[in-house]
């Protein structure tokens, strides 16, 4: 039964291309590293979310950060136009 799970295994990492076992402590914690690094870390983000040699606990973590990323930059480009215009607004008034 073992057996036939490992060959299942293999079988779908062939497949998918992505490694399904677990991410190690250690592995994380380089991982947390590399994200402190600016603009690295956004590459990174993209390399680990759409590369098909990686382990794929960590590909779903980076397509979610990137996914949150997307929306915080959509947010405060709706939180500037707001403010923005307003101060633009404000200016020309003579307040």
């Amino acid at each position: 039964m073992q057996e036939n799970y490992q060959s299942e295994s293999n079988y779908q990492q062939r497949e998918t291309g992505f490694i399904h076992t677990p991410v190690s402590v250690g592995e994380w914690m380089v991982t947390l590293l590399i994200m402190a690094i600016p603009l690295i870390n956004i590459i990174m983000l993209f390399v680990w979310a759409f590369s098909g040699n990686i382990n794929i606990s960590k590909a779903n973590w980076a397509k979610a950060s990137l996914i949150w990323t997307l929306i915080i930059i959509i947010f405060y480009a709706i939180i500037l136009i707001i403010f923005g215009s307003l101060i633009a607004r404000c200016m020309k008034i003579g307040y």
